[in-house]
């Protein structure tokens, strides 16, 4: 059995590495795909999807489409042995990116709706 660690990283009420339910630990490790640019990790510098660079390009359906895509790739890439990725949309509402990610938990083949929200 793995242990999920909570992200970001806490302790819990003994001291010792907080843990988060399967359903939140997948919830973060999507978040942490999305938010994080590729080079940004040390060891693993292919990580992440690079969203909040291209929020800055000039808008337009190829880039709403383009975006997508590489979400969705990167997605798949880092947890794909944990979710299918059924549906990615991207959205930059004046100062806001919103991100919904439909995808199905492997596992247990339950459907899940995730929805995030970043301040630009």
């Amino acid at each position: 059995m793995s242990m999920n660690i909570k992200f970001p990283y806490q302790f819990n009420n003994l001291g010792g590495t907080a843990q988060s339910g399967e359903d939140e630990h997948i919830r973060n490790l999507i978040k942490q795909v999305l938010f994080t640019s590729p080079g940004e990790r040390v060891n693993r510098p292919t990580f992440g999807c690079g969203l909040m660079q291209l929020v800055f390009a000039p808008n337009s359906d190829e880039l709403v489409a383009s975006t997508q895509f590489i979400v969705q790739g990167a997605l798949q890439q880092w947890l794909g042995d944990l979710v299918q990725v059924e549906e990615v949309t991207v959205s930059n509402n004046d100062s806001t990116l919103d991100v919904t990610v439909q995808y199905t938990v492997l596992k247990t083949r339950e459907r899940r709706i995730a929805e995030f929200s970043r301040e630009l």
